[in-house]
């Protein structure tokens, strides 16, 4: 991974931690071009994918894709 996608990682994780909610791909192209960095849709994709395999987001929607932070009781 490249320093830029690991940035890119590490502040679209932080952004899920602080606000939680919801969250598609538009939600996080958008807290990665306010976060200053030039995402890709693909790119982000495979973050949240990769968010939710670790147990930080949850899938409640298949077509669009969407996730909720999990709860951290």
């Amino acid at each position: 991974m490249t320093e830029s996608a690991s940035n890119q990682r590490a502040d679209l994780e932080k952004a899920v931690r602080t606000y939680g909610g919801c969250w598609d791909t538009e939600r996080g192209l958008r807290v990665l071009r306010d976060a200053g960095h030039d995402p890709q849709e693909k790119h982000t994709r495979r973050i949240l994918r990769d968010l939710a395999s670790e147990g930080l987001l949850v899938k409640v929607e298949d077509r669009p894709v969407r996730y909720r932070a999990a709860r951290a009781d």
